[in-house]
Order: structure tokens, then C-alpha cells, then sequence
């Protein structure tokens, strides 16, 4: 088994009018929380997508897990959109019972586990239930595949504090990281940093930096926005 989890080979990706992605070339570890940081239109969320074989490259390669990214990569990635994608008339519960029938490596008993930790109503029906809630249910989704990455664009977006910070306890308490990697996007960077290990920055559809947390603490002594406005400004 190769020591990392991702490998992009001079990804280029054209929508109409724009080089969304400009040939970059990548590997990410195995066993890490890593932050994809990076202002809006940078091209974080074309990254994911090609990772999570939604899209395609125009140019070069994706692999995840040793295989090619594309719509039969499923069973590798567990990925969490920005978009709200529950079922308004299922209640929590029976979101929880859908998603093990969908797919082989959801993990019905830690998605109870978790439901309870978060405190959500096992019985309340995703219509009803606060924006704060449904992020919650959809990272408890994202938390109860068994796969090896786990891919959450800005699963922090538009949350308050109190709900962004049940959820870093959940991706603490509830990621195996002996057999799992998760990379996330994020522009909540302050109250991600405790629990990343590693970040990577994108701007204009390049990477512009990537870097360990503790090397980015103890060996440049910056904090983990001061790095990115940093490596941002370059």
C-alpha cells in the first residue's frame, strides 16, 4: 500500500471561460486531518470534486486509494457537499437507516453513537430542524462511512461557535485516522486549526503552500492565519 491517499499529476480542469485548476501536482499522506484553505473562487471545491470523482480532469490524473478518481470511487471517499443534500420528510433516524442502505461501509451503531453525542432528535424530520442541526447530521453522515478519505467541503460554513465546535469534538472523538484520512475545506481556519495536522493553500487553481500544523507553530512560530496570509500574499 503507497504511503499517500491522493495523488493529482498535472491536473488541469477547464470550465467555459475559466482554468478552474491549473496543472497541479500533489501527493496528501494517509492518516492526517488535513485543511484545504484559500479564498473563495481558488479552487477548493473543483479539488474535492475531483477527488471525489464528480468531476473530471481535462488534463492529468486523479488517484485515490491507488485507484482512478471517477463516479466508481465511492467506496473510497465518504464526501460531504456544501449543498444541503437530506431528504426534507426523513426524520434523523431513518436519514441514518437510508444512508446504511446506500452504502456497505456505513457504520449504523457509531452513526446512533454520534447522533447522541450531538444531541439531534432521532425523530425530528430534517425539514424541522435548525441550520445548525442539519450541519450536524451531515457530518455525522460523513463520520459513519468506513472509507479511507473523507472529503467535507466547508462543513463549518454558516454554523454558530457552539455548533462549530460540537462538531471539531465529533471529527476528534469520531475519525479513525489508523485507517482514515480527511481532508476538509474550510474558511473557518481559527477554530479548525486544533484538530488539523497538516494544510494545504490554494489560490488562482494552484497550490501556493503546503505544510505540517506543528512545523507551521514550531519552526516558522506562526499561527496557522498568520501562515496563510503569508503564504497568500507570495
Amino acid at each position: 500500500m503507497s504511503d499517500h491517499i491522493v495523488e493529482f499529476k498535472n491536473v488541469i480542469k477547464k470550465y467555459p471561460g475559466q482554468n478552474a485548476i491549473d496543472n497541479v501536482s500533489f501527493v496528501l499522506p494517509r492518516g492526517k486531518m488535513i485543511g484545504l484553505v484559500g479564498p473563495n473562487g481558488s479552487g477548493k471545491s473543483t479539488i474535492i470534486k475531483l477527488m471525489a470523482g464528480l468531476v473530471h480532469p481535462t488534463k492529468g490524473s486523479v488517484t485515490v486509494n491507488g485507484k482512478t478518481a471517477n463516479r466508481r470511487i465511492a467506496g473510497e471517499v465518504a464526501y460531504l457537499s456544501e449543498l444541503d443534500v437530506l431528504y426534507p420528510f426523513f426524520t434523523a433516524k431513518e436519514t441514518i437507516g437510508f444512508n446504511a442502505g446506500l452504502f456497505d461501509d456505513f457504520d449504523q451503531e457509531k452513526a446512533l453513537e454520534i447522533m447522541s453525542f450531538m444531541q439531534l432528535e432521532p425523530d425530528k424530520k430534517a425539514k424541522n430542524l435548525s441550520k445548525g442541526n442539519r450541519g450536524r447530521l451531515k457530518i455525522l453522515l460523513a463520520l459513519s462511512r468506513q472509507a479511507p478519505l473523507i472529503l467535507m467541503d466547508e462543513p463549518l460554513a454558516g454554523l454558530d461557535p457552539l455548533v462549530r465546535d460540537i462538531i471539531i469534538k465529533s471529527l476528534i472523538t469520531y475519525t479513525n485516522l489508523d485507517e482514515q484520512t480527511v481532508l476538509m475545506s474550510t474558511h473557518e481556519v481559527a477554530e479548525a486549526e486544533p484538530v488539523l495536522d497538516m494544510v494545504v493553500a490554494v489560490r488562482d487553481g494552484q497550490i501556493c503552500g503546503m505544510d505540517d500544523v506543528d512545523n507551521i507553530r514550531g519552526k516558522h512560530g506562526l499561527s496557522l492565519m498568520d501562515w496563510m496570509k503569508e503564504t497568500m500574499a507570495k
